[in-house]
């Protein structure tokens, strides 16, 4: 009987445990969502890192996605000669009628017995023919030459052209780990830079870690005053669509206690004056959800961690500070 009570309590503890685990509320800036702007790496997904190796595509931005060039069917490389149509006496007619011209007076000769050189006797007939039979050779050597020739044409004509490229040498930054607050961020091995790539210093990492908990804590508070010098105007956008909507339904997000446990570089570039970075961050924090009434979480816990990760894309003009461009998710 004892048995059996152990293995009801043990079914109980199996059902209600993971129901106590923490779960996040996606109260965070962004709300769990992919939106801004990356420049033109907007349409592009990020390069990997060790802390998002994969990462979803930005679903809202206010930049134009570019659409793809329509790939045009080549027609295969033709020679004039296959161009033309008919054979080469079709296509050469002095040459035909000379040769026939010539050919038919030879043999009207023989026909009434003058042979290639009627109408001249002794040795002037055979040297009129021995003439005729050379202008007839060459002609003929002629004809081969032209056809030779128009074939090798041809030939190179078809012959693909092969591109030569040199394969520049690609500088990749030093991986640096970072595990909690004060090692610098992992920089990640694929680094795209299609202009030209910023030097990130130690003091730019700070600032990227400043800028995810500010972010966060602004965003938590309402504050969109705050939000205006730390984030883009698109992304300010955002921010204050999703408060709206929580105002409206009588809640309000709530992120606390914002810790960075790891970050990775994905890439960084600079493009049209200003110069980006894209960051890929894991970090903990109590993200939960309450009632503006009586102040009763409504989703999340205020009491128990969970973690996030996502991949944050700053900008800033030359000499400027960083501000939040786009956030995207794993």
């Amino acid at each position: 009987m004892k048995t059996y009570r152990w293995l009801a309590v043990l079914a109980a503890l199996i059902i209600v445990v993971p129901s106590l685990a923490p779960t996040s509320a996606d109260a965070r800036a962004g709300s769990g969502s992919g939106s801004g702007s990356r420049g033109g790496k907007t349409g592009q997904a990020p390069a990997p890192t060790q802390t998002a190796p994969t990462a979803k595509p930005i679903e809202r931005s206010t930049t134009p996605q570019q659409q793809p060039a329509p790939q045009v069917a080549q027609k295969p490389a033709t020679s004039p000669a296959a161009s033309q149509p008919g054979g080469f006496m079709a296509r050469n007619p002095f040459l035909s009628g000379l040769m026939g011209g010539m050919l038919g007076a030879g043999l009207i000769g023989m026909m009434f017995g003058g042979g290639f050189g009627a109408g001249l006797g002794g040795f002037a007939g055979m040297l009129g023919f021995l003439l005729q039979l050379a202008l007839i050779g060459g002609l003929a050597y002629l004809a081969v030459r032209l056809i030779r020739g128009r074939m090798a044409g041809s030939a190179s004509a078809a012959r693909p052209a092969y591109a030569y490229a040199a394969a520049s040498p690609r500088a990749v930054d030093a991986p640096m780990a970072r595990q909690g607050l004060g090692a610098p961020l992992l920089v990640g091995s694929a680094v795209a830079t299609p202009v030209a790539q910023p030097a990130i210093t130690p003091d730019d990492y700070d600032a990227f870690e400043g800028l995810l908990k500010d972010v966060q804590a602004a965003y938590s508070q309402g504050d969109l005053a705050r939000l205006r010098g730390l984030a883009t105007p698109e992304m300010l956008g955002y921010f204050t669509e999703q408060l709206s909507a929580n105002a409206s339904r009588g809640l309000e997000n709530k992120v606390e206690a914002v810790k960075l446990e790891q970050g990775d570089l994905s890439e960084a570039w600079s493009e049209g004056g200003l110069e980006y970075a894209t960051v890929a961050m894991r970090f903990s924090m109590l993200d939960f959800t309450r009632s503006l009434a009586d102040g009763k979480v409504v989703a999340g816990s205020d009491q128990m961690r969970t973690e996030a990760t996502e991949i944050w894309t700053f900008l800033r003009s030359q000499g400027g500070k960083w501000i939040l461009s786009a956030i995207q998710q794993t």
